[in-house]
């Protein structure tokens, strides 16, 4: 039997233990707050002896804006848009229309759009524009449309060219789409131009 004594000495060795563990606690709750957030520190690469030189380049930051050309070289972009809506006129395009979008963050500078009176014409106007711009040393990056007759879309990079089925052309108006983009100036002889009355040659 334990006498009031030791009774109450036990009671104060635990109370002074209590009192101990909730003082440790609150200290380490108050050091926990004051430390920084641990974040995952990623450790350097180390380069593998005798591992070649990585030639990646690396991609433009979010944002950034793409190369601009200069004036000389929108003027030689120009010239050779110009040069192209003339061969799609020697194989008898109708309504050549050139829209410069340079200054419009376009994907291209130049957009050129002309017709054809027939499926054939417009395969014949696609094919004649790629051989004149291959003789310039221009080629082609990509066409789209080939063969239908309808529609062919050819990409130079610099300047695009959609050669319509002038029906087609009217149903879908891309130059409505760039209203507000100035028009290059461009020698279109007479029988290029259509009368409003001659507008549609057959259904699409």
């Amino acid at each position: 039997m334990l006498d009031s004594r030791q009774v109450k000495k036990t009671r104060r060795e635990s109370s002074g233990k209590r009192k101990d563990r909730a003082r440790a606690n609150k200290a380490g709750a108050k050091a926990k707050r004051a430390s920084p957030a641990r974040t995952a520190v990623e450790s350097p690469r180390i380069p593998v002896r005798g591992a070649r030189k990585s030639k990646v380049k690396p991609r433009l930051a979010l944002g950034a804006a793409p190369r601009r050309q200069t004036d000389a070289e929108l003027a030689e972009t120009r010239a050779l848009a110009v040069e192209a809506m003339q061969a799609a006129l020697d194989k008898h395009a109708l309504e050549p229309i050139l829209i410069d979008v340079s200054a419009m963050g376009s994907y291209t500078d130049f957009i050129g759009i002309v017709s054809g009176r027939s499926d054939r014409q417009v395969d014949a106007i696609a094919d004649h524009l790629c051989d004149v711009m291959r003789a310039r040393g221009v080629h082609l990056l990509g066409q789209e449309g080939t063969g239908s007759g309808r529609w062919t879309l050819l990409d130079f990079g610099a300047f695009v060219v959609h050669v319509f089925y002038h029906p087609v052309r009217e149903f879908y108006d891309l130059e409505s789409l760039w209203i507000e983009a100035p028009r290059v100036k461009l020698n279109v002889p007479p029988e290029a131009q259509l009368a409003q009355s001659d507008a549609l040659y057959g259904a699409l």
